[in-house]
């Protein structure tokens, strides 16, 4: 910064300074002080785009104090001022908020609105955290003031309503907040408050019928209204959430078709956070979110990506251009499945794919002598180590039909070779010529039917896990992991993608119960698929179901997320098609 004395008809107040919108301050207390010395402490000012012109950013007290010295007819010096570089208004609020908070702390509201002329200008939750020395979640409790009605946050500037209540507001939906205004309103009327107005929020039986996102002549219950049928409530709550959601199901299939790439049907009570998102248009892979309050008000937010994605499309945009690929998309595809899921998917596919190799040693044969003319996978003589992310993948592993049975033939091919079992596994890994003529002279005395049963033995174990032979050795053979494979508690645990959830909810249960569950938690769309595979809780068991994850060919759950499985069958299955 510079240090100039500028004259007083060159300054302004500046619309960034935080104070600049309301009345002329009160400076009795410095204007003794300014009248006898002067302005001692420079305003921090900035050019304003005019020659000669400058605009206060900090330092308006001082600024009306001189001018009212020079309307009593004394005379005012130039006023010292720290001039900033020119820069962006974000700059110029966090000087003027720092200054007035040095000064006197603001009131809620004013950093606020503060705050949220920061985000405008492109600074995070954590950037203004830092600036001013407070946490994050004050700074997010500061701007969920944005959710509420212009009358309420001025009853609250007003001292009209306390801070506990204020806060309680700001989770309500627009409907509750106008419900909740024209009590107060009314001097009759009693507009409940703290603890009574969370109580008020989140009862969740007295369910308006303006909430119905349905035709409410479709609700097949009862109805309650008033004498004078201005306000009624639907009788049964648990009824309206099974219209509701089918109805929530059809406004996001109807998005999907729109051409959104994406729809997230938020759970009931969570809120949509503007500030931890930007515009984004749906030409530039915008999102779709409906939110949901625990009185049935749907809310459709159309156009929004997380900040992390924003930044991360514009990484890969830029990667793009610098290689000179200006045309491939900007977005990111979500992977469908958790890399825990994705592990657990790769071995129960591997053991279900080698067990079925094992059975065909004419395929198994062949594949050796592929990796034996093009280096590929473990052909070092190593076996697949199969490496759990979890003891309980390890665990679902251990136990599945498809490894045990694999483990028993290969203690029959070990006891045909006369080998001890060190490692648990046939294949020994080494570098010696020795062992390698122990092992030929030994399979020179066998016959051909022992010696294929040996090669479909070490093939399977030598077999990359989660890789393109697996799928297209699965697919050759027609392989039903289903002989093998259960669905178990670590399958069920692993699986955090709710559409990929309702998607299989559809399969068991019907389309029509999946949608009539589209915004419940995750847990709960769990727990009836469970109850549907087990015939529980009145639900018709489902025999043999098998997810699409495990089927061969796979099959994905959503079109805009990625599958690893899914890539690696697509690699090659132009080569199978054609055979």
């Amino acid at each position: 910064m510079q240090l100039q004395h500028i004259p007083l008809d060159k300054l302004d107040v500046s619309a960034c300074n935080m104070r600049n919108a309301k009345r002329e301050p009160d400076v009795a207390d410095i204007l003794p002080s300014v009248r006898a010395r002067g302005i001692l402490q420079p305003l921090l000012v900035r050019p304003n785009g005019e020659p000669e012109r400058f605009e206060i950013v900090a330092g308006r007290r001082r600024f009306f104090a001189a001018k009212a010295v020079a309307e009593e007819g004394g005379e005012v010096e130039p006023v010292p001022c720290a001039v900033m570089e020119p820069g962006d208004d974000a700059d110029a609020l966090e000087a003027s908020l720092i200054e007035n908070a040095a000064r006197l702390d603001p009131d809620e509201m004013s950093q606020y609105e503060t705050f949220a002329r920061l985000t405008r200008e492109g600074k995070s939750v954590a950037e203004i955290a830092e600036t001013f020395g407070i946490t994050e979640v004050m700074v997010k409790r500061r701007l969920a003031l944005g959710n509420l009605m212009p009358r309420i946050r001025t009853a609250y500037r007003k001292g009209e309503i306390d801070a506990e209540t204020v806060r309680h507001l700001t989770l309500a939906s627009k409907a509750q907040q106008k419900d909740w205004l024209a009590l107060f309103a009314d001097p009759e009327q009693y507009a409940p408050r703290g603890f009574q107005l969370k109580q008020w929020l989140f009862g969740g039986q007295s369910i308006p019928t303006s909430a119905a996102l349905f035709p409410v002549e479709d609700y097949p219950g009862q109805i309650v209204a008033d004498l004078f049928g201005e306000d009624a409530y639907f009788a049964d709550a648990d009824l309206f959430w099974q219209k509701q959601n089918e109805a929530i199901a059809a406004k996001r299939d109807a998005l999907l078709e729109a051409g959104w790439a994406e729809v997230v049907v938020l759970e009931p009570g969570q809120y949509f956070h503007s500030w931890e998102h930007e515009k984004t248009p749906k030409t530039k892979g915008g999102k779709v979110f409906i939110a949901v309050s625990h009185r049935g008000e749907v809310e459709v937010h159309e156009g929004w990506l997380s900040r992390k994605e924003v930044r991360r499309a514009a990484k890969k945009a830029a990667s793009a251009d610098a290689d000179g690929d200006a045309t491939e998309a900007a977005t990111v595809a979500r992977p469908e499945a958790t890399k825990a899921m994705q592990n657990y998917l790769d071995l129960h596919r591997h053991a279900v794919v080698r067990l079925a190799l094992v059975a065909h040693p004419g395929v198994a044969l062949r594949l050796m002598v592929a990796h034996a003319v093009a280096s590929s996978g473990h052909w070092q003589g190593e076996p697949e180590p199969q490496q759990a992310g979890s003891d309980a993948i390890a665990e679902s592993v251990a136990n599945s039909p498809a490894q045990q049975a694999f483990d028993a033939e290969r203690q029959a091919v070990l006891a045909l070779l006369d080998r001890p079992d060190y490692h648990h596994s046939v294949t020994q890994p080494g570098y010696d010529a020795y062992p390698t003529a122990v092992v030929f002279a030994k399979l020179l005395a066998l016959f051909d039917d022992d010696v294929l049963r040996i090669a479909a033995c070490v093939m399977a174990e030598t077999m990359a896990a989660g890789s393109a032979v697996v799928e297209a050795v699965g697919n050759h053979l027609g392989v039903d992991a289903g002989q093998h494979w259960q669905p178990d508690d670590a399958f069920f645990d692993m699986i955090r993608d709710k559409a990929v959830l309702n998607a299989m909810l559809a399969e068991v249960a019907g389309k029509r119960c999946a949608d009539a569950n589209v915004a419940e938690k995750a847990k709960t769309q769990k727990k009836i698929i469970r109850d549907c595979l087990d015939g529980a809780n009145g639900r018709a068991k489902v025999e043999g179901w098998l997810p699409g994850w495990l089927a061969f060919p796979v099959r994905a759950y959503t079109e805009n997320g990625s599958l690893k499985t899914a890539d690696e069958w697509a690699r090659v299955r132009n080569l199978f098609d054609a055979a």
